[in-house]
């Protein structure tokens, strides 16, 4: 199994949306819903029109079946409602063509990830890269490492630490200081 990554580069993120939305508009919707809620894959593809027309979503998770209780920003809120207009209350939010009203699958989504990451030579992206990329940033901006460990609902911080990228981030930082 490969070590997947966040994305760290906000322009990165935004060429990959635009490529994403320029490809399909699910496409965008489900990358950018992934790095605004730090949601496992599973949990995404589930989600029906009317799970995401309060300002919050609630839910249980598939992986640990806690329930779950997410904000859903401003920003993210103006793109669903642009994105959910005309769709009926019981749609998929990321539908498949191959029949009515189903989501796309595991892999689908999987191959949408490996397409932009191929686009723009990134290594080690897979669907999980938009979980990690979510709790990334909140750290960066927060750099309240607890706080990101509740949102991602890990048992430990060395977990969220590991698990975001910041163990590498201070490894690559203490080789750059070292020589002998």
């Amino acid at each position: 199994m490969n070590f997947v990554q966040p994305i760290r580069d906000p322009a990165i993120i935004d060429e990959v949306k635009e490529f994403l939305r320029s490809e399909s508009e699910r496409n965008y919707m489900m990358f950018t819903f992934g790095i605004n809620t730090g949601l496992r894959i599973q949990d995404i593809l589930k989600l029906r029109v009317r799970d995401v027309q309060g300002e919050h979503l609630i839910l249980i998770e598939m992986k640990t079946n806690k329930k779950k209780w997410i904000k859903i920003n401003a920003a993210l809120r103006r793109e669903l409602k642009k994105y959910t207009e005309g769709m009926e209350r019981d749609e998929y939010l990321f539908q498949s063509r191959q029949g009515e009203n189903r989501p796309i699958k595991r892999d689908m989504a999987y191959k949408v990830m490996r397409k932009a990451a191929k686009r723009f030579g990134l290594a080690d992206i897979g669907t999980h890269t938009m979980r990690k990329t979510f709790g990334y940033h909140m750290y960066q901006k927060t750099k309240d490492i607890s706080l990101v460990q509740n949102l991602l609902n890990h048992s430990d911080k060395s977990i969220t630490k590991r698990y975001i990228g910041m163990d590498q981030d201070m490894m690559d930082a203490a080789m750059d200081n070292f020589d002998l």
